[in-house]
């Protein structure tokens, strides 16, 4: 029982606690988010709460905190684990003793709908659910010039890394390199800095394995003769030790020649530490592709791309020292790991970034004479798609969309931004396809002035699987239009247009639509 209790709320020993998969490959992904969870203890904590014991109140049930579209679940299981021949199936501990890593894979395959959902993912994908933030990931060899000064301001800002080595065949999986280093292993990034050596700076970069032993041998590891040429004083404001505990240094050069991938997870202010400096400034979209609607594809689609959702972007103030405002932009499919079982699959998704003059709905028009301003690497199959920019100040627009249309989703899209921007959805006033012209004409007349998420709604529950509104379903809307008028006279004003606030939306929507809301 005491061992239990150790387990349920903290690894006792992070060095110690070696997390693998029996029988099961496909979950590498999260054994590496778990690891580098380990090395932060408020992000911890949060995941694992500490409110659980074996005391006289223990139920056989534990509960986890996971992050899912811009809320915090919380996840109850119970304590059975599934085994093999008396050995646990999934991620377990070298210590005997601990549990923890398996009941909050448990608890995080019953997240996403079974164990069977968890295969196949990356790190990043987990340590955005354990933290709430936003990942990047860099092929080291292929990063930007400013890559040290990125990594940096991670650290500072209290992110999350890692980093690995590349494997060509799952024979060389956990094979150690002449140096010490483990292929296809999650090492964490705990430190960036220089030191004074032979009268020149050298950059230095700390990392951490967290089997807690198997190092770097090269130069400026533990026992490396440089460290007898760097005074007493810089030893100890480094943190120099020859422990084999699993953490040394190296040259940053070094560093880009034997690692292949850096994976940032930038966390929002809530999950930093209170003296973290610099935190990011965070706004947080919410919204759906929807067919004849808002799924309107990608820029190849120019007959349909304007449909799609577009964003405001105001960027306002340059950065410390800069001319220009750094941003990072993250779009995320939802629930499509969870959907799963029901066949659905990541959708191909991505996103493109225009500079504008003036406000209002980009019609068809303008992207057929103006060019992206910033946009994603590339269209993806992936849950979330991130990428870091540098734009002088001013006015944008941000249009998330799938590679082909007519493609539904619902999506949540993040915007981090070093210094405060400002954004919002745009709401477009008239329709590129029969049924929506029909519908914001009529509605237009009446004296609405219909948003997005509306028009979403009518489309929905009055077009056919060609996007068009026959004429019965155009009179039934009519008659619906006119009996809501009656009924809620107050909502009109006459000869003036209105807006109408979103409570008032789904109650009309849902009485004298007979609708349901997207999400």
């Amino acid at each position: 029982m005491s061992a239990l209790y150790i387990l349920c709320i903290f690894p006792t020993h992070y060095g110690s606690s070696m997390l693998c998969s029996f029988h099961f490959a496909g979950d590498c992904w999260l054994l590496a988010a778990i690891a580098s969870l380990t090395l932060n203890d408020k992000t911890l904590a949060r995941v694992v709460p500490q409110d659980q014991n074996f005391g006289p109140g223990y139920a056989g049930i534990f509960h986890f905190q996971f992050w899912q579209h811009n809320e915090w679940l919380d996840i109850i299981i119970d304590d059975r684990l599934p085994t093999f021949k008396g050995r646990l199936v999934f991620l377990h501990s070298a210590e005997h003793n601990e549990f923890w890593s398996a009941l909050l894979e448990k608890a995080y395959a019953k997240l996403n709908g079974s164990y069977e959902a968890l295969k196949g993912g990356s790190a990043i994908e987990a340590m955005e659910d354990f933290t709430g933030g936003v990942g990047e990931m860099y092929e080291v060899r292929k990063a930007p010039d400013n890559f040290h000064d990125i990594l940096e301001k991670a650290l500072k800002k209290g992110s999350m890394v890692g980093c690995s080595i590349d494997t060509s065949s799952t024979a060389e999986s956990e094979a150690r390199t002449p140096f010490g280093l483990v292929k296809g292993h999650a090492y964490s990034v705990t430190g960036i800095d220089e030191v004074s050596y032979r009268d020149q700076k050298v950059d230095l970069i700390r990392i951490r394995n967290p089997w807690g032993q198997v190092e770097w041998n090269g130069p400026w590891s533990d026992n490396s003769s440089e460290w007898r040429l760097v005074s007493p004083s810089e030893r100890k404001r480094l943190c120099q030790t020859s422990l084999d505990d699993g953490e040394f240094w190296m040259k940053f050069e070094d560093f880009k020649m034997h690692f292949d991938k850096v994976e940032i997870c930038n966390l929002t202010p809530d999950a930093l530490e209170g003296n973290a400096a610099q935190k990011w400034e965070v706004t947080v979209h919410q919204g759906s592709w929807v067919r004849g609607s808002t799924a309107g594809g990608c820029r190849n689609f120019l007959e349909t791309f304007w449909t799609n959702p577009q964003i405001k972007l105001c960027l306002t103030e340059k950065d410390d020292g800069q001319d220009e405002c750094t941003f990072l932009v993250a779009l995320m499919q939802k629930d499509r790991r969870k959907l799963k079982k029901i066949g659905a699959e990541m959708l191909t998704i991505g996103y493109s970034i225009y500079e504008v003059l003036k406000d209002g709905h980009l019609p068809k028009d303008f992207f057929r004479y103006h060019a992206s301003k910033a946009r994603s690497k590339t269209y993806i199959n992936l849950r979330e798609i991130s990428d870091r920019f540098q734009l002088p100040p001013g006015d944008y627009v941000l249009i998330p969309s799938t590679f082909e249309p007519h493609r539904e989703a619902d999506f949540c899209l993040r915007i981090f931004s070093e210094k405060k921007a400002i954004t919002q959805f745009i709401d477009f006033l008239s329709g590129l396809l029969s049924c929506l012209l029909c519908i914001v004409c009529m509605y237009t007349y009446t004296g609405f002035q219909l948003n997005n998420y509306l028009l979403q709604l009518i489309v929905l529950r009055y077009s056919d699987e060609q996007f068009q509104i026959d004429f019965d379903d155009f009179l039934n809307c009519l008659i619906r239009l006119e009996n809501a008028s009656r009924e809620y006279p107050l909502l009109l004003r006459v000869c003036k247009p209105v807006w109408i606030n979103s409570e008032v939306i789904f109650n009309w929507a849902q009485i004298s639509n007979q609708i349901q809301p997207l999400y």
